[in-house]
């Protein structure tokens, strides 16, 4: 049995069931497997994909990428997804160290085709929407496909995917994850929102984040669910569909959730069939959530990564969602602990490094054995994220370990300054990061956005900080800028903007 046959099983149950839904066409559960049978006969019999080889896509959201997913599946390939808001370079740098052997893109990336002839990476190209120079259509490649798509000895413990995470130091590393690990995922998804077959999930984040994909989309469709996949997120979009298509399901990380909840048909938006809203990625701002419960909407959070599938932790739809900034308990079929930095588990309320074990963890880092063993201990997955759990087993996240600031020997955790810079009524968006200071190590810094027609002050916010936070969390200096730099969720990458800051203090210094 490979993933695939989940797929199968929901077309016999339920033949004329809308699998997917996208921009007005409906697909069949039994149309679907139709596709993946002939997408992965395809790709086996004219490209010669099998076991182990790779298969990256670049593209919008689209129901063709879970068809290429589950043709993987079948075939015992992995699934590279390409990020398209990364750099044709980066793009480039993925390709080649997962040495794919084709690359399925939409047409409006055609345009890294041009640097990707001047490469060594000779992966075969197919054209989602457009038939690529030296290569060809997905329809036509459809066509050239006979015989079986069946590999032998292909089941769920065969890697699947091979998701590039993106890294705060370095090159990007490539988690492989197998069949197994998106089944597991997909039971703790089920048991987390009490998803059932009847349930219709929106999915608007992007397929190349394994949010995207596995918080709920995958375990929609392994249940035979109805997902209506977006091609990306616009907020006109999603309420529009949450009014018009009536989802009881979707997910939205806290860039999302402020865009959606400051939109002007928020207030009068018919977000009724909602039975819940599952949410993480970054620390949730309080405020974001508590826009969606006045509405009578749940918020769910969600705790994971790359390396989880991402399910990990989580709070549960009809469980205790009182402990406020809780990221709820380990999930149904994984273990978390909290460790200290010889991965010896710390006492409960003790800040430390949080550590994941179970069928949903990642393998490996691609080729990249050193980090493979920072990253793995005796199965544990060291996540590199600050947390603390309580008695009763409940996980609140502090931030990134990364992240965190010393200053004069003591810990700053970004996250909570941030936090209670967010309370202020005139900020909109903030993060905080670490300076070096040949005093104190360190001292934090906080560049802040305000609302939208708000003045603000540094000595207001400074004021508002110092009522509620030790003198050495308040930061040295406050930025007002009017963006930050981010992922492609929505969540900020301090890395890069201690960068910023580091160039813009020398450029200071040599005027």
């Amino acid at each position: 049995m490979d993933l695939c046959s989940l797929i199968d099983r929901n077309a016999a149950f339920a033949p004329d069931k809308t699998a997917i839904a996208f921009e007005g066409t409906r697909l069949s559960y039994a149309a679907f497997a139709a596709r993946i049978e002939q997408t992965a006969t395809a790709l086996k019999q004219a490209l010669g994909v099998g076991p182990g080889d790779r298969v990256a896509i670049l593209s919008l959201n689209r129901p063709d990428y879970l068809v290429l997913l589950y043709a993987c599946a079948r075939l015992g390939a992995m699934l590279v997804p390409l990020n398209w808001r990364l750099a044709v370079a980066e793009q480039l740098f993925i390709l080649s160290d997962a040495g794919a052997k084709v690359l399925v893109l939409e047409q409006a990336f055609s345009g890294m085709l041009a640097e990707l002839g001047k490469t060594a990476v000779g992966a075969s190209v197919v054209g989602l929407d457009f038939t690529p120079p030296r290569g060809t259509s997905f329809e036509d490649l459809l066509a050239r496909g006979d015989g079986t798509s069946r590999n032998p000895h292909t089941d769920l413990s065969c890697p699947l995917l091979i998701v590039y995470t993106s890294g705060t130091t370095g090159r990007p590393k490539g988690a492989v994850l197998r069949q197994e690990a998106l089944l597991w995922n997909g039971v703790m998804s089920q048991h987390m929102h009490n998803m059932t077959s009847d349930d219709h999930v929106l999915t608007v984040l992007p397929f190349f984040h394994v949010g995207g994909l596995n918080i709920q989309t995958t375990p929609a469709l392994q249940l035979g669910a109805t997902v209506t996949v977006h091609a990306r997120f616009t907020p006109d979009a999603a309420l529009a569909a949450i009014e018009g298509e009536r989802p009881t399901l979707t997910v939205m990380v806290p860039a999302i959730l402020q865009a959606v909840s400051e939109h002007a048909a928020w207030a009068t938006a018919d977000l009724s069939s909602l039975r819940a809203i599952a949410t993480g990625s970054t620390i949730v701002p309080p405020h974001l959530i508590e826009r969606f419960v006045a509405r009578d909407v749940p918020v769910l959070q969600v705790y994971g990564s790359t390396e989880t599938c991402p399910i990990a932790v989580y709070t549960r739809l009809g469980g205790d969602l009182s402990r406020a900034g809780s990221t709820g308990l380990a999930g149904l079929c994984c273990e978390a602990k909290v460790v200290d930095q010889a991965g010896e588990e710390l006492p409960a309320g003790t800040p430390g490094e949080i550590a994941v074990r179970g069928p949903n963890v990642f393998v490996e880092y691609w080729g990249n054995e050193a980090a493979t063993r920072e990253a793995l201990h005796d199965g544990w997955y060291r996540t590199g994220d600050i947390g603390l759990c309580d008695s009763d087993g409940y996980f609140w996240v502090r931030d990134r370990k990364k992240n965190m600031i010393i200053s004069g020997g003591e810990n700053v955790y970004p996250a909570e300054v941030e936090r209670v810079l967010l309370e202020h009524p005139d900020v909109s968006e903030c993060a905080v990061i670490g300076r070096p200071d040949p005093r104190w190590d360190e001292v934090p810094i906080a560049y802040v956005i305000a609302r939208s027609g708000c003045r603000l002050e540094a000595d207001e916010l400074r004021a508002h900080l110092q009522a509620q936070l030790a003198r050495y969390k308040i930061p040295r200096e406050i930025v007002f800028v009017n963006d930050l730099p981010r992922t492609a969720l929505g969540k900020v990458q301090h890395f890069l903007l201690k960068q910023l800051d580091a160039q813009s203090r020398a450029l200071g210094e040599a005027s």
